[in-house]
């Protein structure tokens, strides 16, 4: 058997052993207060909104910062983009059905997505772990915060009965691994590319400016400290 068959057969088997867990969830979820349910439908989408706004602050506060930081803002999001269109080229490959269609006589709090929207990875899981993990390079200050939110995005994606447990860590295992990476890998040509880019008027609005390094807040409680030891 060839390693690609073998791959294909194992995205398939999946499922198999996934059933069994998908069913306890699913019906414990099918108890849970209308409240819960409600707050899971509308988290699984939110979180991801969330994620999107942190990169929007996390670039409005590097407008005056250094050219690295800048950099980072704008390229975690796009290591996020970039993993995540992986994750489609593996769903459309793999071709593993939902749980919600594939398993009969179940239950589910969101309704389940049209044929041809595969299931493995999950991309909500995919995308946020990726956010946090790139958050976690890029400002860690928010990462005890994001790190948490991704997991509860992924294992909201089983508890509203959209995925199997398996779907959303295979897509949180990816993009906790591939976007961290791929920022970090385009990290100084993207500090060298600011840099330039940033003496270019037109551009002010987007890029912002570097204020000058006395001018820094990390400078000044530098200054802050020597001064007090004095």
């Amino acid at each position: 058997m060839s390693d690609t068959t073998a791959t294909v057969h194992l995205a398939k088997a999946g499922p198999e052993y996934g059933v069994g867990v998908y069913r306890d969830i699913t019906e414990w979820a099918a108890t849970t207060p209308d409240w819960m349910q409600s707050a899971g439908e509308i988290g699984t989408e939110l979180g991801i909104l969330v994620f999107v706004a942190l990169f929007a602050v996390q670039w409005w506060r590097a407008r005056i910062r250094d050219d690295r930081s800048m950099a980072q803002a704008l390229l975690a999001p796009a290591a996020v983009v970039v993993v995540y269109g992986l994750s489609e080229i593996i769903k459309i490959w793999l071709h593993e059905e939902r749980p919600c269609r594939d398993i009969p006589n179940v239950r589910t709090i969101a309704e389940c997505p049209a044929p041809g929207d595969w299931a493995f990875p999950s991309n909500h899981s995919v995308i946020a772990a990726a956010s946090a993990a790139t958050l976690l390079v890029t400002w860690r200050l928010v990462a005890a915060f994001a790190l948490p939110l991704a997991v509860l995005v992924a294992l909201s994606r089983v508890y509203v009965g959209v995925h199997y447990l398996h779907d959303v860590a295979a897509g949180a295992l990816l993009g906790l691994v591939l976007a961290p990476l791929l920022l970090l890998a385009v990290r100084a040509p993207g500090t060298w590319a600011v840099a330039r880019l940033r003496q270019r008027p037109v551009l002010k609005p987007v890029l912002g400016a570097a204020l000058p390094a006395a001018s820094r807040p990390e400078a000044a409680a530098e200054l802050h400290a020597t001064a007090s030891h004095r």
